[in-house]
């Protein structure tokens, strides 16, 4: 017999794409929100998304090469998504230093203290952004737009001050006060239409999540219920549907389990903003969810191939 099947270990299914590749079309997409966020809110936003970017990328190499003494994995661009997601969920204004703390912290801690990239149980980037609120409460509530203090739309609905609600056209453009990626809502969501096309991301999670929110929103009549459309346009609802809760590491495999998750991120997210203690509750709703997931795995399994509906192999191991 000249032809020999060779057998290899899993996985046997290879994707065309590459980490590295993945992580620059994330990039791609994330520049054109971060370049409006910049127009809007001031060149100090340009500041803040270098430090993050430049804290994350170094924290992760001195940790690997000088630390661990392993392989270095910066090339990847992991570590750069990271520090962009982390600044694109920050206000203009924060400090420097507490913008790299926020790096150093999503790599070294959330990251690679769990054994870095694909072993992480929570998005790096939402858990600096966690810690920061909790740290400096201040600082990450502050919100200014051309040098001018203001309420974000979320907060003013919370307070129930919706006389000067933004616009839909400022919305979308990003003409507001917010976070300095989370403002320009158009270029999110074509940012993560063109993750969907391109096939990176599954429409599952961000459709689900974003609709429900706006649904559960107006039933529990937060703002009076008269806002979905701002509802999905503001806060981090957008960026976080699309570009963190679809972080392959930390959501589930399933297609029912996707579901199920980002009606959770959803309930969680509209519960925060009716009656928690801050109008935005994105990060911790995903946040939660993340934690979540493996429990979610379980129950959504699929069954394995050739297996008996009644769960024969999982009971006895195949024997």
């Amino acid at each position: 017999m000249d032809t020999k099947l060779t057998v290899s270990t899993s996985p046997h299914v290879h994707s065309e794409f590459t980490t590295r590749a993945i992580m620059g079309m994330v990039i791609f997409a994330l520049i054109p929100a971060g370049i409006m966020g910049t127009y809007f809110l001031g060149l100090r936003s340009l500041g803040v998304i270098v430090t993050c970017v430049l804290a994350c990328v170094l924290s992760e190499y001195v940790w690997q090469k000088f630390i661990m003494n392993t392989k270095t994995t910066i090339n990847d661009l992991s570590a750069a998504v990271t520090g962009l997601l982390l600044a694109y969920n920050l206000p203009p204004t924060i400090p420097f230093w507490m913008a790299a703390v926020g790096g150093i912290f999503a790599i070294i801690i959330v990251k690679q203290f769990y054994g870095g990239i694909g072993c992480n149980i929570v998005n790096p980037a939402l858990a600096a952004r966690a810690m920061m609120l909790i740290s400096w409460p201040t600082a990450m509530t502050t919100w200014t737009i051309n040098g001018i203090s203001g309420a974000t739309p979320l907060a003013a609905m919370k307070a129930g001050s919706v006389a000067g609600m933004p616009s839909i056209c400022d919305l979308l453009m990003g003409n507001m006060s917010g976070c300095i990626g989370e403002t320009s809502s158009l270029l999110l969501i074509m940012g993560g239409a063109y993750l969907v096309w391109e096939g990176v991301i599954s429409a599952r999670i961000p459709l689900t999540y974003i609709l429900s929110t706006a649904i559960l929103s107006a039933l529990f009549n937060h703002g009076g219920g008269m806002f979905p459309i701002h509802e999905m346009l503001t806060g981090g609802l957008l960026i976080g549907a699309f570009f963190m809760a679809t972080d392959y590491t930390t959501s589930p495999m399933s297609e029912k389990g996707q579901y199920i998750y980002a009606a959770g991120c959803a309930l969680l997210t509209s519960l925060i903003r009716t009656w928690g203690g801050y109008p935005e509750g994105v990060s911790f709703s995903i946040l939660i969810m993340n934690v979540a997931v493996p429990l979610i795995d379980k129950y959504t399994e699929p069954r394995v191939f050739g297996a008996p509906k009644n769960g024969y192999f999982k009971r006895t191991g195949g024997k």
